[in-house]
């Protein structure tokens, strides 16, 4: 694999497209405009076009209605639940999703929460909660069903061998309260036995940092290929340029170095577990 990949390589056909075309079709052979749709289900007309042209998912109580208002014998209903976990996510984390799933090997650091693996589902929740503009509930129930699902990559055989390097401040951050951040530190704890999992803290106190730049994950596929994979305020960048993997791979070595050894973040969980 060559080149670099990004939040504006072409758009892939996905299966919110085939579902929005469906919906054309089904809207069509009812003789109705998409104002007239709209007028019907309660939404507005951009509402429609916007599900019609794959730019936004369809819910399952629309496809409900959709289904009984076009009269398509649970046609779009049965679509949606068909819709693959990983394009749950917004479009911009899908490939890296399908990636992450068949990897070899995963390589996460973070600053601002606990990465997406290893998040209890009420964190997960709250996390998701955080999100501006906030995101609806059936979004909000899709996006937590997709996380714990994506989770079980960690359980599969052969096992992912995975590092995680996360920042001392997540462990103060009370992301959903006191209680669920204490209840996700524990889960924290229990990943760190596992023999395919390290994790390590980047102590808050530490001078040298290699990645002030902000968060990364590092990927080997199934291929052996090396991927990156770098999230911001609404932009994702894939990366599969070799040289530019190198420079990434290079600075999460000294990062790991950095930081605190298994063992001693291991110590530091028990501390703020009080054992």
């Amino acid at each position: 694999m060559h080149g670099k990949r990004n939040g504006n390589r072409p758009k892939r056909i996905t299966s919110w497209h085939l579902i929005g075309a469906q919906l054309a079709v089904f809207r069509a052979a009812a003789k109705m405009t998409q104002g007239g749709l709209a007028n019907l289900l309660g939404v507005s007309e951009e509402t429609v076009a916007s599900i019609e042209q794959g730019r936004r998912p369809l819910k399952m109580d629309l496809a409900v209605k959709l289904d009984h208002l076009l009269d398509t014998k649970q046609a779009l209903q049965t679509a949606v639940e068909k819709v693959p976990t990983r394009e749950k996510f917004p479009a911009f984390v899908q490939d890296f999703i399908h990636h992450e799933q068949e990897a070899l090997t995963l390589l996460s650091y973070e600053n601002q929460v606990v990465p997406g693996l290893l998040q209890t589902e009420e964190y997960a929740r709250a996390v998701f909660c955080c999100l501006y503009p906030p995101l609806d509930e059936d979004q909000l129930n899709e996006w937590v069903s997709a996380r714990l699902e994506r989770q079980k990559v960690l359980a599969r055989k052969p096992p992912l061998m995975a590092n995680f390097v996360l920042e001392e401040s997540i462990l103060y951050r009370p992301i959903g309260g006191r209680d669920v951040l204490r209840r996700q530190i524990r889960h924290l704890r229990e990943y760190a036995e596992l023999p395919s999992l390290g994790l390590q803290i980047m102590p808050t106190g530490r001078e040298p940092h290699a990645a002030l730049d902000g968060p990364i994950v590092l990927l080997e596929t199934s291929e052996h290929d090396h991927l990156a994979y770098i999230e911001g305020q609404r932009v994702s960048f894939l990366i599969d340029d070799l040289d530019e993997v190198s420079v990434l791979q290079q600075k999460y070595g000294m990062l790991r170095s950095q930081a605190l050894s298994p063992e001693e973040s291991m110590r530091l969980l028990d501390e703020l577990l009080g054992e």
